[in-house]
């Protein structure tokens, strides 16, 4: 079941992507509510803007994405990682995460990090990923 739900999966950079499809996936994740409608053209500028944007397409149909902020030289940040609820627990999201790391290490990046939404720990340890000890997140309010 699991491999022929995966038939035809590809997960590759890209620097656009449907829309319709990209607003989908974050209002599928609750990021986003139905009544929050974005722009197409702040849409747009996402994949556009991200050092690395990954999509996963299944038969063409953005399923997931993840993407990296960076400045392709040192540092990383992975961001956004986000699997459609009807495809996930098919380790789609660790394939993305995979596939950044993949692409950030060719480009000789050596500190790749994240912030993980509450249980999502043992997601991004199985990958490799340990939390960050004496260091706190913050964000401009």
């Amino acid at each position: 079941m699991r491999t022929e739900k995966l038939k035809g999966l590809e997960i590759k950079l890209v620097h656009t992507v449907p829309v319709e499809e990209f607003q989908a996936l974050y209002q599928d994740a609750g990021w986003w509510q139905d009544e929050y409608k974005i722009s197409d053209a702040f849409l747009r500028r996402i994949p556009e803007k991200s050092a690395l944007f990954a999509g996963a397409f299944l038969k063409k149909k953005l399923i997931g994405m993840g993407r990296a902020l960076s400045d392709l030289c040192s540092d990383a940040y992975i961001q956004d990682v986000v699997v459609l609820s009807d495809y996930q627990k098919l380790g789609i999201g660790s394939m993305i995460v995979t596939f950044l790391i993949q692409e950030l290490k060719k480009r000789e990046v050596d500190w790749i990090g994240l912030i993980g939404e509450p249980g999502t720990r043992a997601f991004y340890e199985n990958l490799g990923f340990r939390q960050m000890r004496d260091y706190i997140p913050f964000k401009l309010e």
